[in-house]
Parts: structure tokens; sequence; C-alpha cells
């Protein structure tokens, strides 16, 4: 006997039939996706938001106390790395601690970025990543304190340049951050080492290693210097005056000095006067240049400068040792360096010229008024809060505030680990913290200043207020050394403190 199973029955049975069909193929789909997507480095759980970065054994065998990074663009060329900058391509780091290779560091929407402060903020679209891994060492000063630093490999304290550095394949990916997504990359390439530029008729490198820094940092410590020599230079006997050259770490020619250049037919000229130019490179773990000054947190390079690098320079070449033949120049880093060269050896040297030279006073410190502000990221007009602008282009639009800036350098290194502009002058300015780091200036989330430390600064690198303490028995041993050019809106409002000084 057959039943007849009624018309309502077939209708029902048929829908549960064309259910089960979709959501077989539906799973289908999704499991296709799902397998692309992992392939591609992506894989969707939920809504998380979140890369994974590891480093082969192959690339490094030792385990990394560092920090990791990620850079977003929508362009692939050149590598993100190249595109980060102060007004870049977003950049996302997080400090990992012996990290072993193979283990996974995580970068998600807690760890802060610049310019965008989460990884939320990125819009859905198609993008190209990389990851990066900046090696810390270990570091055990002479003043009892441990510290991780990056260490520079005569790049010039660039991480995303330094040799021994890891860095993964430039990838594209699809990023939704209301879908959510996981990216997972191995960075298992190394940043090749530095290649020195050889040695030309003209143009002289060498580097030695300074016992005082060595000493001082615990670790081998090097000061170089490359030398421009005048034309006849290997024909003649005589010895020359010479312009020590300030400015950031560079194994460029002196002046830019290279063939077919105007300059490079001027020097070659017999009527052109002869002189011996010398640029130094002394990178340390905080930035490409020292600034030539002691310090509690960068160590005693002012007195490596003078009493190691500059006699290694005139024992190695026919230099005039007299104060007169001995003068200074540079600009902005450089331009800071050549006025307190001069000022705090004043018997030394025998005339500097600084150009548009970072903050010669610390009532403008690229907007910040240490002295007088109490939050670095505003001023404070009665009711009215204003941010406090950090750089400007050349028609008076505002570049960077400070706050922006700020938290790109702490994007970039916590612990004044960034190797940018506000970390290397509370690393050179600032006193030593409790924990072997400088004290900070002021709080880099909040902005707030430690009035302590500003005192710090000014007692002891502030060198409008050092000549105005000292001017009785200085102001007679600069008379006619000292000259200072600046234009009337430097892009950092470096002319402000050159008016007041």
């Amino acid at each position: 006997m057959v039943r007849r199973i009624p018309n309502r029955s077939l209708k029902t049975f048929g829908a549960i039939f064309a259910a089960l069909l979709t959501l077989t193929v539906t799973m289908k789909v999704l499991s296709a996706r799902a397998d692309a997507s992992d392939a591609a480095g992506t894989n969707p759980q939920a809504s998380e938001v979140r890369f994974e970065i590891s480093f082969p054994a192959s690339a490094r065998s030792e385990p990394v106390t560092g920090r990791v990074y990620i850079m977003i663009s929508r362009q692939g060329e050149p590598e993100p790395r190249f595109q980060i900058g102060r007004t870049g391509v977003p950049l996302f780091g997080r400090d990992v601690e012996s990290l072993q290779p193979g283990a996974t560091a995580v970068i998600d929407d807690t760890d802060l970025g610049a310019p965008l402060e989460s990884l939320e903020e990125i819009p859905a679209g198609e993008y190209y990543v990389q990851a990066f891994v900046n090696v810390y060492e270990r570091y055990e000063r002479a003043d009892g304190h441990v510290v991780w630093m990056p260490e520079d490999h005569w790049e010039g304290q660039r991480w995303e340049r330094s040799p021994g550095n890891l860095l993964s394949e430039v990838r594209r990916v699809h990023l939704d951050p209301e879908a959510g997504y996981v990216v997972r990359l191995e960075a298992n390439s190394v940043v090749p080492s530095v290649e020195v530029p050889a040695d030309t008729r003209y143009v002289k490198r060498f580097r030695f290693e300074s016992s005082m820094l060595s000493e001082f940092w615990g670790r081998p410590i090097y000061l170089g210097a490359t030398v421009l020599l005048p034309q006849g230079y290997e024909r003649e006997t005589i010895s020359y005056p010479v312009l020590y050259r300030q400015g950031h770490f560079s194994l460029r020619p002196p002046l830019r000095f290279e063939e077919g250049t105007d300059l490079y037919e001027t020097w070659m000229r017999d009527d052109f006067p002869r002189m011996i130019v010398v640029t130094f490179q002394h990178p340390n773990p905080y930035f490409d240049d020292s600034y030539a000054v002691n310090s509690v947190n960068v160590g005693p390079y002012g007195d490596a400068i003078m009493q190691e690098l500059i006699p290694e320079v005139e024992k190695r070449f026919r230099i005039i040792g007299e104060p007169w033949a001995r003068f200074l120049d540079g600009g902005s880093t450089g331009g800071w360096e050549a006025l307190a060269l001069q000022i705090f050896h004043p018997d030394f040297f025998g005339g500097t010229w600084s150009y548009c030279p970072d903050p010669v006073t610390f009532t403008n410190v690229e907007g910040i008024d240490i002295y007088q502000d109490e939050n670095a990221f505003y001023k404070q007009h009665e009711w009215l809060r204003v941010p406090t602008a950090n750089s400007r282009e050349t028609d008076g639009q505002i570049r960077l505030t400070s706050e922006q800036r700020n938290r790109w350098e702490l994007v970039n290194g916590t612990k004044g680990r960034s190797g940018e502009q506000l970390d290397i002058w509370s690393a050179v300015h600032g006193p030593l913290g409790d924990d072997g780091y400088f004290k900070p200036l002021f709080d880099k989330r909040t902005g707030v200043i430690d009035p302590q430390v500003a005192m710090y600064w000014r007692d002891n690198y502030d060198l409008l207020e050092h000549l105005k303490r000292n001017w009785s028995t200085l102001g007679p041993k600069l008379e006619g050394k000292l000259y200072i050019y600046t234009g009337t809106m430097d892009n950092y409002y470096l002319n402000v403190a050159v008016k007041v000084m």
C-alpha cells in the first residue's frame, strides 16, 4: 500500500531540502574562502584586528628583545619601511622581550600607531603591508644600569636601515576592521651591512673604537671622520687650517664634494683658499648624533670628541693645531653643536658659523616653552586651550602639532628609543631616570611637563642661560667668534630662540 503524501508536507520537505542544500553550498564557499585567505596570510576570526609577526631561525637563531612594527601603505613601492615618516604612512609598534625564533609577536588594535592611533582607523580596502623587527642589544653601563638599546651599525641610527634587523616581504592584503582580520607575516630577511664608500684622492674616511665611550656603555662604541683635502695636498708639505663641519650622521664627502659640481670646479682652482674640511661621525644608541657634549644619558661625547676624535684627525692629517686655524660651522643640529663647541671651548676654536641652530634657549623647543608651559601639547590661554604647533610649511600652514609629533616618536620606540628629535634632546639635556633611561621632560601620552626636569635642562644645556651666567669671563673670549644665521620663518620655529638670544 502506498501512502500518499499531502501537498503541504511535500512543500515543507522541499523547503527543508532547499535550505539544507543552500547551507551546504554556503559552507563549501566559506571553507574555500577561508582556505584561500589563509594561503594569502589572512584568516578572519570574528571581529579580531591583528597582525602576527614571527622570524625563522634561518634569519636569526637568537631570541630578540626589541620592537616589532607593522607598516601599511596604499602603494607597494618603495617598500613601506621607506614610506614611513613624520607625515608618512601608518606605522604601529610593540615591544618584545626574548622573542624566540618561530614564536609570534602580536600587534592589534590596542597598540598605538601614527599618524592613525589604532588599526581600527584603517578603512576597508586593499593595502601593502610589511613587518619589521628592530633588534635591541644589552648594555651594561658604567653607572650600574642595564638598558636595552638599538645599536648603531654605521647607518646613522635608522632602524628601518640598520644592519642585522629583520623584515618581511611586502604583501598585498585586504583589511576590513568591521569584518576583522588576522594577517601573518614572517620577517625572514636580514638588513645587510653598510658599505662604506671607498676613499678617493681628496676624500678620506676612518673610524676607531672610543675607549671613553666604550667604557661608559659597556660595549664597543665608535667615532669616525670624513676628511676633504685641498687640491695639491699630496704634493705639498705645508699644514692647513681646518673647518670642523657639524651635522647629522653622513658618510658623504664634506660640503657634498663631487666631480662635476660647481664646488668641485672652484675647489680645484689654484687661486682658491686651501683648507681641510672634516665631518664627524658620532652615532649613539639614542640618535645619529651626540650633540657633542657630555651627558649622563648619552655618555661623555664632549670629552671623546675633544680628547680622542679631534686629536686623531690632527695626527693623521697636516692641520695647523692653533685656535685661529680651527673653525666651526653647521646647520640645525649641526648649528647647535657648532655654537656649543665654541661656547664650551672658547680657547680651542677660532670662530663659529651657526645656521638655524636647534633651540639655543628652551623658551621655544619646536613650539614648547619648557619654562612657562604646563603641557607640551597645548597652550592654555585662560579659558582657551590651543594645540601647540610643532612644525609648519613655508606658507605658514601647520604640518604637525606637538602631540602628533610626539606620538610618532612613541610609536617608533618607548623609553626614548625612537631615534627621533625630541627623544635625543631629552636624552642629551635631561637627567638620568631611575630605570637607567632618561627622565622625560614630559609625558608623551598626556604632554604634562615636569618642571624639575625643565630646570635641569636650563641649568646644564640652555646656551643662552650659560652665556648669561658666565658672560663676564666668556664675553672677552668669544668676541668676534659668534656668527648665527637664521631665516624669519623656520619650519620648526628655530628662529624664535635665536631671536631671543
